[in-house]
């Protein structure tokens, strides 16, 4: 639900009662809260009083002029936008006026009524936009932050108090979300909320690790146990003695390896691949999965004692589109952390921008809100990312309304017509086929496994779907 806006407040100062008089007859219809002074001295008297959202004023009056209130006015009052107005309009007076902080300049006669009260509603929109920034700022500076994790809504509120209750214990966690929540984050606040926190902190992608060389990184290998082992090698969980071991995507794990991790849960024995002994490690394992274990066990791709020996403590960690709340917080950290990188001024994040993010489902979630938060700040021209910045919403306009979604730019009206039906259907589903596949990877960022999950294909026939395509496409 939108918070009703409060009514913007305008303080207009010229030494002529009747433009004062013309700028409350243009600006109180539309909305707009007038009062007004007649010079700088009596400005600076009623902002003391009550503060403006923005100041118009005139550039020459006596006692004060209006550079001089400008000055005056962001030096004390920064938050005010301060709008400047002349008769006697040049680029030489423009120029000075910006660089002492004003945020425009009207030239009097007005081009229109509705061009001053435009000027006017840009004004305190930028006003309001500043504020929000920082309000934001200062939100994740306090409690709204858990380590790197960000988030004020009730359901990371649960992760947050979960991630305390299982810090200190030794127990090992499943942690279950979809691609891109945040997975890792939570390993990494379990970490160094327990004991161990002094200690190595070692991630590993399963999935990425090709399955001949599982083993030999996990739990390391011996000098002359395989071809290439040209010297004795420690593993990854060597590695992390006395520390933490992340295994994400643990459900991409061999058979073959499951049967030695389970090992090393029970005894706390590594034994390295073509080694007669085994070592003892202190590991605390941390593992997490966006698949589901339990079907992987019914088609014996996982082993069920290992599932109940990493399912000791679970922690589910909530999609982005369940946590619309967050979304601003985390857009404007995001925004920060680019700006820093790249030694550039942070940009603000517009309404429209505001609106279309909380309204996205984020199929990619956390993770597809800071690739669209990196593409809209270097791409964006202006200081405001608006709606039209945001990656999602070109590819919604682009898309052809005719075509099935994650199709655009597929020939769809083929000239398929003149081929017996069997070819023209065949031909149309391997079309659909190849578009339907490439937006999968395209929205799982490449990552065959979430692919094939977002499909509801295993990922062996996800695969499947993929050399059939690659072969027709050599042929």
């Amino acid at each position: 639900m939108e918070i009703e806006q409060a009514p913007v407040r305008v303080l207009v100062v010229d030494d002529e009662p009747a433009l004062r008089k013309t700028l409350i007859r243009i600006l109180g219809p539309r909305g707009f809260v007038v009062t007004t002074a007649e010079d700088g001295v009596a400005a600076l008297a009623a902002m003391e009083r009550e503060r403006p959202d923005v100041l118009l004023t005139d550039l020459l009056m006596p006692r004060l002029s209006g550079l001089q209130l400008l000055t005056t006015t962001k030096a004390r009052w920064p938050q005010v936008e301060v709008i400047l107005m002349t008769a006697y309009a040049d680029v030489d007076t423009a120029v000075a006026a910006v660089k002492a902080g004003a945020y425009d300049f009207l030239t009097k006669p007005f081009p229109s009524n509705d061009a001053v009260a435009l000027t006017v509603s840009k004004a305190a929109e930028h006003r309001r936009l500043l504020e929000r920034a920082q309000q934001l700022e200062e939100r994740l500076l306090s409690k709204e932050r858990f380590g790197e994790l960000i988030g004020t809504s009730a359901k990371m509120q649960e992760v947050y108090r979960l991630i305390e209750g299982v810090a200190s214990a030794t127990s090992t966690v499943l942690v279950l979300g979809e691609s891109g929540t945040g997975k890792e984050l939570v390993a990494r606040a379990i970490h160094q909320r327990s004991g161990r926190a002094g200690k190595p902190f070692v991630p590993v992608n399963c999935a990425a690790i090709p399955k001949e060389l599982v083993e030999s990184e996990l739990f390391g290998h011996v000098r002359g146990a395989f071809t290439g082992a040209q010297a004795a090698r420690a593993g990854l969980f060597e590695t992390a003695h006395g520390g933490t071991i992340f295994l994400d995507e643990v459900g991409d794990l061999p058979l073959a390896a499951q049967v030695k991790l389970l090992r090393v849960l029970q005894d706390g024995e590594v034994k390295r691949v073509g080694a007669d002994e085994s070592h003892t490690v202190d590991v605390r394992v941390v593992a997490a999965t966006n698949v589901d274990l339990k079907a992987k066990i019914e088609s014996g791709e996982f082993r069920r004692d290992l599932f109940y020996r990493l399912n000791v403590i679970a922690l589910q960690l909530p999609p982005l589109r369940q946590r619309e709340d967050d979304v601003a917080l985390l857009a404007t950290h995001f925004v920060q952390k680019l700006a820093l990188r790249m030694n550039r001024e942070p940009k603000r994040i517009g309404d429209d921008a505001l609106r279309a993010m909380r309204n996205y489902t984020w199929p990619g979630n956390v993770r597809e809100l800071e690739h669209a938060i990196e593409h809209a700040f270097v791409l964006c021209q202006s200081d405001v990312i608006g709606a039209a910045d945001l990656p999602f919403m070109k590819e919604g306009s682009e898309r052809d309304e005719t075509q099935p979604p994650g199709t655009a730019g597929v020939s769809w009206g083929a000239d398929i017509h003149g081929l017996p039906y069997p070819e023209a259907k065949k031909r149309m589903m391997a079309i659909f086929d190849d578009a339907y596949v490439q937006e999968q990877l395209r929205r799982s960022g490449g990552n065959v496994s979430e692919a094939a999950r977002r499909s509801g294909l295993d990922r062996s026939n996800f695969r499947r779907v993929m050399r059939r395509l690659r072969n027709e496409d050599e042929d």
